[in-house]
């Protein structure tokens, strides 16, 4: 297996771990509300803040914080990775049946009997009646239709079908952008100043209107409003790279970006630092007579985002080139891990509510025991049926991977 494939598949695995860290500790930061919100109370800000416990600790805050501003648009960039060798493998059509089957089934499953089963804690918590079917009732006469993390599916979708349209109409384009992919490797910082500037062209403008947290579609088709431009970007992105070939060019395990990982490093903590001072500042008031401090975190924002990425592609490029066993294992079901995760962390959240413990052993317990639920809950649904295999089980359609068969 190549340095790249092992490496991408290391990442993989990692980032799946850190996402459920970040929903495990979310019931603990100092920014939550006050007291928990009840499931009927508009604007039904429980989506963003779904178990509110009274033990807090500030490190959770940061942590949040820090993954918040990098880990989707980096979870997008590898689904799109391996998008144009699998178009160019299937064709347009064949590619958009597997992915729409891979997809919109789970997604479906997952928004219409997994996620309110996930949201029962969250009614329970401030409910009269804790019966399912007073909880069944309330649920039917939400104006919404929750999906968690579900949204990523159907939006993974809607660009799958754009790259499928790219490749429909411009089937060499991949071979128009391999020149200018092959200057990128070899100055990783045009690229990176190039990828700043787009998404900050398309971030700053939404950021004036819609706040981080705010949500915006139809029914079940939701998205975060400000961020869904970057998300777009860097998933095109990662069709670009990997039509150019994810094993070469900037991802070159022996290239510019690798080498210079510490660079990166310092200047994603820089850029991190130029976000969260502002908005401390705003947070607290303090900054209306600073002009242009919000200007200033958007920036910070959108640079942290490209820094944290190239960085996090640089230090598993050049330390993570090898096989991990265990890796390989959460890699091969990361997304059954994904699916099933929020259901396990909003219910041991709950759970863990009346427990007399401190914010960081309730965030452990509820992480680690979420890494084992979810991960039995993927091993046994791909092996309970051979058709739950397309479905939820094996192979990582949800991040790319260089032997999926997608």
């Amino acid at each position: 297996m190549p340095e790249a494939s092992k490496a991408l598949g290391n990442l993989r695995g990692v980032l799946i771990l850190l996402i459920l860290a970040f929903h495990s500790v979310s019931a603990y930061i100092v920014s939550q509300p006050a007291h928990a919100l009840s499931l009927d109370q508009a604007p039904y800000d429980w989506r963003a803040f779904p178990i509110i416990d009274d033990e807090r600790w500030l490190g959770f805050d940061l942590f949040c914080a820090f993954q918040f501003l990098y880990l989707m648009q980096l979870m997008f960039f590898l689904s799109g990775l391996f998008v144009w060798p699998s178009l160019r493998r299937k064709g347009a059509g064949g590619f958009l049946r597997y992915r729409i089957l891979r997809l919109g089934v789970p997604f479906l499953l997952g928004v219409y009997l997994l996620m309110p089963i996930t949201y029962d804690p969250v009614y329970r918590a401030t409910a009269v009646d804790p019966s399912w079917s007073a909880f069944w009732t309330h649920w039917r006469a939400l104006p919404l239709t929750p999906t968690g993390p579900m949204w990523f599916l159907w939006f993974l979708i809607a660009l799958n079908i754009v790259a499928a349209l790219l490749f429909r109409l411009f089937p060499t384009v991949g071979h128009r952008i391999a020149p200018l992919l092959a200057k990128a490797a070899t100055h990783p910082w045009r690229f990176f100043v190039f990828l700043s500037a787009v998404t900050a062209a398309a971030y700053l403008p939404l950021s004036a209107i819609y706040s981080p947290w705010r949500w915006v579609g139809w029914g079940p088709f939701e998205v975060q409003a400000a961020f869904a431009p970057q998300y777009a970007i860097y998933f095109l992105v990662g069709v670009a790279v990997g039509a150019h070939g994810y094993d070469r060019g900037l991802l070159d395990p022996h290239g510019v970006l690798v080498r210079r990982w510490p660079v990166w490093t310092v200047v994603s903590f820089l850029s991190f630092i130029l976000w969260v001072v502002p908005t401390a500042l705003i947070v607290k008031g303090q900054g209306a007579s600073i002009p242009g401090l919000s200007v200033i975190g958007d920036l910070g924002l959108v640079l942290f985002a490209a820094a944290a990425c190239f960085a996090m592609l640089a230090i598993f490029m050049r330390f993570a080139a090898t096989r991990w066993r265990i890796m390989d294992t959460i890699s091969d079901n990361a997304y059954g891990i994904y699916f099933f995760h929020y259901t396990f962390v909003l219910w041991l959240q709950f759970a863990l509510l009346g427990l007399a413990m401190l914010a960081i052993g309730k965030g452990l317990l509820v992480f680690i025991g979420t890494v084992v639920l979810s991960w039995a809950a993927s091993i046994v649904a791909s092996r309970i049926a051979a058709g739950a295999r397309p479905l939820i089980g094996r192979g990582a359609v949800l991040l790319g991977t260089p032997s999926s068969r997608a």
